[in-house]
């Protein structure tokens, strides 16, 4: 899964992020971890709508890779940086076979079916927020 380098800056109340490698991509939010969880949804939908246009996703360059380039210094300054896992479908479904507790599994389905959700989109929803709010 590859990770992209984001620029957060801002005040509390207002942050943004940016991301280097995907110039326009940003987001906003009141609070750090808000702005990351939008900039992460940013970052996918810039990069299906790249794809949709025939070309290939950036590539993500480590955060040494960015501080070292001169193009970058004016952005990289007073902003913190963060890494965001990129989250792309691959439009294709896989079959798994998983072992689970009978009340996990009753947990799941109800709380799938409370939000007019399959199992599996239940799964991997819950699966891509704890990715993506714990790295």
């Amino acid at each position: 899964m590859a990770r992209y380098i984001a620029l957060i800056d801002g005040e509390a109340g207002a942050y943004g992020v940016a991301f280097p490698d995907c110039p326009g991509c940003t987001a906003m939010g009141e609070t750090v971890d808000e702005a990351l969880s939008n900039g992460a949804e940013a970052l996918r939908e810039w990069m299906i709508d790249r794809v949709a246009a025939g070309l290939a996703p950036t590539p993500a360059r480590s955060a040494d890779a960015i501080l070292a380039d001169p193009t970058e210094a004016e952005m990289v300054e007073g902003a913190v940086m963060a890494s965001v896992p990129l989250f792309l479908d691959a439009g294709r479904a896989v079959r798994v076979n998983l072992s689970l507790d009978a009340a996990a599994l009753a947990m799941i389905d109800e709380a799938a079916g409370k939000r007019g959700l399959t199992r599996s989109a239940f799964l991997v929803s819950a699966a891509r927020d704890k990715v993506l709010a714990e790295g």
